[in-house]
This record gives structure tokens, sequence and C-alpha cells, in this order.
């Protein structure tokens, strides 16, 4: 069965007839000038699937023979092949019997091997609950690798580990998240996870951006379903009361929670306390307490062009 191929003409063509679009046969391999018949490629190499899948076949199991890509993080590199032999092999055997084909990374992989398979994969699963990027995966990944050939950590949690490098990862890409939103897709407490993060840091000899107020406001405006405006307004406020020193002591995170609160107060779109808390994972009286902080220079925070539905003599106390 012969077709045109256009992944190869711009590489082989024929020396008479340069702009005619060759033929390939698959059967021999051999790539034809469609009009003098001249052969100038052979042995072309068919990198297509070696199995034919029909739309109305249900078979659940995978054809392919190559497994996943070899993964420059794991010391074993080879791609051996071995084949079961013996009776002693019998689950090495197919469900008729036959010697299967494995790849030997997977079947003789080394402990150290095994556990960095094991935190890859808790890695992959929690960068999928979070909805972060391969990037971030990639950097977890071989922040964890560091720290398992250091064994400075020996002794702690690989749980513990995966999870505080996943919150370093978040923040060295600039998509900082929460110890709490780490926390709530991990099974290691927020204390655990903030003992390890310091520990890596200090060993590693490496450091993270201190988080800012900004670093989560667009997010948790998008979550909160609330318009570019009040995002705009909750980020001035929030900057203005950082520089004020208005909340001296609150973490970022409440900081933003307080300034989402007032900014919606004094807009259409109303959020309570308890609405901005559950997103952003702060408590209800944290929120007040920053925001009680906060309202007394309430016309100094807003930014000129606000559009106020709300007077701030109407905005709440606390």
């Amino acid at each position: 069965m012969a077709s045109s191929s256009r992944t190869l003409s711009a590489q082989v063509f024929c020396r008479d007839h340069p702009d005619i679009p060759l033929v390939e046969d698959y059967h021999a391999g051999d790539m034809i000038c469609s009009v003098c018949g001249l052969v100038v490629g052979d042995r072309v190499i068919d990198v297509g699937s070696e199995w034919r899948t029909f739309s109305n076949e249900k078979s659940t199991k995978d054809n392919s023979r190559v497994g996943a890509a070899e993964n420059p993080l794991f010391d074993g590199s080879d791609m051996s092949t071995m084949i079961a032999t013996g009776t002693a092999s019998d689950n090495l055997r197919d469900e008729f019997g036959k010697p299967m084909y494995r790849n030997r990374r997977t079947v003789s992989m080394n402990s150290s091997d095994r556990a960095l398979l094991t935190a890859f994969r808790e890695i992959g699963q929690m960068a999928d609950r979070l909805n972060l990027p391969k990037m971030l995966v990639d950097r977890a990944n071989t922040l964890f690798k560091q720290v398992h050939e250091g064994k400075a950590l020996k002794g702690r949690s690989n749980d513990a580990i995966v999870s505080a490098c996943m919150y370093i990862a978040c923040r060295q890409e600039g998509v900082p998240r929460t110890l709490k939103e780490i926390c709530a897709v991990s099974k290691i407490s927020k204390k655990e996870i903030g003992r390890v993060f310091k520990l890596i840091l200090k060993n590693l000899e490496t450091n993270v951006d201190l988080i800012t107020t900004g670093d989560f406001m667009s997010r948790f405006c998008s979550n909160l379903s609330l318009p570019s405006s009040v995002q705009k307004a909750a980020t001035h406020i929030a900057r203005k009361a950082v520089e004020m020193d208005l909340v001296p002591g609150r973490s970022p995170i409440s900081v933003a929670a307080a300034a989402i609160y007032m900014a919606s107060q004094a807009s259409d779109d109303k959020k309570t306390a308890k609405e901005i808390g559950d997103i952003a994972g702060v408590a209800e009286v944290t929120i007040r307490q920053s925001y009680k902080s906060m309202i007394p220079k309430a016309d100094e925070l807003f930014p000129k062009d606000f559009k106020f539905t709300t007077p701030i003599e109407c905005l709440p106390i606390n």
C-alpha cells in the first residue's frame, strides 16, 4: 500500500524532479519519485502503531509495549528487558501462560528509585488536585530528589517532604498556595509541613520570595466571582494597609481577605466574612480583626476612582 509522504519530502527529494511529492511504499520501506520511479530513500522507519484499533473494540488492554518515557531523575536509566523463565515466575506470565516482556527498570528497581517513584506519583496527584501545571511538578520532583539524595532529612516522613517540596515549588514558580491548601490535598498537618519546609530551605541553601497580598488576590476574587473593579480596589486597599502599617503581625492572606471583605461591602457584590474565609482558608474572626484595624482609615485606603454603592460611613464597623 502506497501513499504520499509529507514528513520526509522536505528532507529527501528526487534530483530530477525536486518539486514532485514522493510516494512512500510502506511494505518495502522506500521513498519513490511519483514521476520517474526513482527510489530516493530506502529502509524508511514506520513510526506508526504496530497494531490496528477499531472503534467498536471494547477491550481495555493497552497494546503499547514501549512503557513510559525515560525519567532522568531516576538512578537506573537502563531500558533493558527481562523475559520470564521457569515455573517460579508464574507472576510474570500473561493469561495464556506465555512469558511476559517487562521493562527491567520497573521489575528490578532499587529501593531508592522506588521511593522516588512513589513520591513523584504523589506530587503529580497533588498537582492535579490543585490544578497546577507540569512545569511546577517538575520543579517539585527536582526538589524532592535533591532532598532524597542529601539524606539530611532522613527519618522524616516522605509525605511531609513531598508536601513541603510542593509548597516551595509553588512559591518559587510565582503561583504560591497557602499551607492550608497544601494540607487539604495531603495527609500531613500544617505544623509538620512548616517544619519540613524550613529544614529543606536550610539544607538545600535555597530561598523563596516573601508572599504578599497580591499573590492571592486574583485567585481569591475569581473564586468568589467578584468583578475586576472589586479586585482592583481590594488590591489597592491591602497594599495601602501594609504601607501604612495598619495590620502589623497579620499574615498577607488574612490582610488580603480583609481587603476583599471591605471592597465587596462597598460594592454591589457583597460577600460575608464567612464566604471569604472559606475560600481563603482564614477564620472568620481573623478577617474581622484585620478589618477592624483597617476600617478607621478606610477613606485613605480606597482608590480615588472607586464607585461606592455603600458609602464608607455606612460600612460595617467590624
